[in-house]
């Protein structure tokens, strides 16, 4: 690694192009406005007879999912035979980790497969920086979900439904509301709001499932009363209790959880007349949220699964492009310092 490299934020390429998409965090709001127009303009292929553009013909893309989804696995499935790239989807989980592979090993051995693009998903924070540090210059890695740090898609995707149902940020009041502490979608959410220049993002959350220091770190208001947090909201974004990341007593009960957080068509009028309903999705119904309001006027949950394809879709293609426009660059860089070489040798 080059001075240069060691410089360069791991998921730029020299001249700020996507190389890596692991993280929202330090991304400008330019590059997130970016991905969100280029998804824009995907949106259109969905809707075609034949839903196929040319743009990764030829290039594999290789989905690495070292922990179980299937929502976010087959849209980034769809979303590069979109682009007309081969998909290879590997289910580590079930194969290598569990006969005692270390993940570098099995970095390597997918390596030698010879892929573009791994999409990885793994149980633990920052998997996915990992492996970006260590793979091969040539290939891009898109994070689909680490740990609890972060879920850069899936924010990316609910920002899009934000803003193709209501417009800018400037004026908005986003609540998200749930199980912050383990939440990678949570993180991802606050950082992207901010970034694109939401004034009034709230927390709600039982106080057992808050994270130390949300305020400092991510700009946010915090209310452990629900009704209190909800009052005039545009956008309320529910997330999933994840009993398989929690230990110890977190919470007395989902019963109890449903009656004090739980998003009911009472507890909805709070907000805005037309707030928005989201959900990353799986829904637990009757434990975060009403099945009436869950199937509402007011929900977009469906609308956030069919913009997470042309989200993937935006992201795969700027990653590639990323990575061409840096290989491009080196080769350009080596061609000139090996003739200054040849120059000063005479």
């Amino acid at each position: 690694m080059t001075a240069l490299d060691a410089k360069r934020p791991l998921q730029l390429n020299d001249q700020g192009q996507l190389r890596h998409f692991l993280s929202l965090d330090g991304l400008p709001r330019e590059l997130l406005t970016e991905i969100l127009d280029t998804a824009d303009s995907f949106l259109e292929v969905g809707a075609r007879a034949v839903k196929k553009v040319p743009l990764l013909r030829g290039k594999t893309v290789c989905n690495v999912f070292f922990e179980n989804s299937t929502r976010t696995r087959t849209t980034f499935e769809l979303a590069a035979q979109r682009l007309s790239a081969d998909v290879i989807s590997l289910n580590v989980s079930t194969s290598s980790t569990s006969k005692g592979e270390t993940l570098f090993d099995t970095l390597r051995n997918l390596e030698a497969m010879a892929a573009d693009i791994f999409v990885v998903r793994h149980a633990a924070s920052g998997a996915a920086h990992f492996i970006a540090e260590h793979v091969c210059p040539n290939l891009a890695i898109i994070n689909g979900g680490d740990g609890r740090h972060a879920h850069p898609t899936q924010g990316m995707l609910d920002m899009l439904t934000i803003r193709r149902h209501k417009g800018s940020f400037e004026n908005l009041s986003v609540a998200i509301v749930g199980d912050i502490l383990h939440s990678r979608v949570a993180r991802s959410n606050m950082l992207a709001l901010k970034t694109l220049g939401c004034p009034d993002i709230r927390v709600i959350a039982p106080k057992t499932l808050l994270p130390i220091g949300l305020e400092e770190s991510y700009g946010v208001r915090v209310f452990s009363d629900a009704n209190e947090g909800l009052k005039g909201v545009d956008v309320v974004i529910m997330l999933r209790l994840q009993r398989e990341r929690m230990t110890g007593g977190l919470l007395p009960s989902e019963g109890e959880f449903y009656r004090l957080f739980g998003l009911t068509e009472q507890r909805l009028k709070l907000a805005k007349p037309d707030a928005l309903v989201m959900h990353p999705g799986p829904i637990n119904r009757g434990v975060e949220i009403e099945s009436a309001v869950a199937d509402g006027p007011q929900s977009v949950i469906l609308n956030q699964v069919t913009y997470g394809i042309a989200i993937r879709m935006a992201v795969l293609s700027m990653t590639m492009s990323g990575q061409n426009a840096q290989r491009q660059l080196n080769a350009v860089s080596y061609t000139h310092l090996r003739a200054h070489e040849t120059k000063a040798n005479l």
